[in-house]
């Protein structure tokens, strides 16, 4: 099974996607993958779901989302305890902990290897599908770590093209920063001036 958050929430079993339901399902699942390996408070699951105000059956909500991803994700794969959710992943098989790991295999070795070093964030920026949780992006919940898996991915950027640089890759990484640096431009009717 492989969980992918470096982008929009999928996950892959099998035979492909599974059918992870809505957006409040997704979010719990979202959650849980974050913190994989550990228990997740329910509290801290409702607050992030329904925020200051949750509905009184918040917990019973909760446990059905919880319910129902048991069953599309399997058998040994979530179980309830000590007042909380928790997901066994493997590391490897979320993209977010594989980038993570490829990131510091590549620090370690940019003075020593600077090729190897380049491979590797070449491959962990290649694990990236567009913005991180691309579709849970309006969770408030989510934010904190939807900003620092971006960060990440700006600084694993930065050390790719300073070592490219390093390497006298000077018009290969040229063509990358102008792309970088352009300006965001808004076409008019986005603006209000069809």
């Amino acid at each position: 099974m492989e969980f992918r958050i470096l982008g929009p929430l999928v996950v892959l079993g099998d035979d492909g996607p599974l059918k992870l339901g809505g957006p409040k399902q997704h979010a719990v699942l979202a959650h849980l993958i974050i913190r994989a390996n550990r228990v997740v408070p329910a509290g801290l699951l409702i607050d992030g779901l329904w925020g200051d105000e949750p509905p009184e059956t918040a917990r019973n909500t909760l446990q059905t989302y919880v319910y129902r991803l048991r069953k599309v994700l399997g058998d040994g794969r979530m179980e309830a305890g000590s007042g909380g959710y928790l997901l066994y992943a493997e590391p490897n098989e979320i993209d977010a902990g594989r980038f993570e790991a490829l990131v510091r295999e590549a620090k370690g070795s940019m003075l020593s290897d600077p090729r190897a070093a380049l491979a590797a964030l070449d491959e962990s920026l290649a694990l990236w599908r567009g913005d991180a949780l691309a579709d849970l992006s309006e969770e408030p919940s989510l934010r904190g770590e939807i900003a620092r898996l971006e960060e990440l991915r700006l600084a694993a950027t930065e050390h790719r093209i300073a070592t490219e640089l390093a390497m006298g890759s000077h018009t290969t990484v040229v063509s990358e920063l102008e792309v970088l640096t352009r300006p965001v431009t808004r076409s008019a009717s986005v603006c209000g001036r069809a």
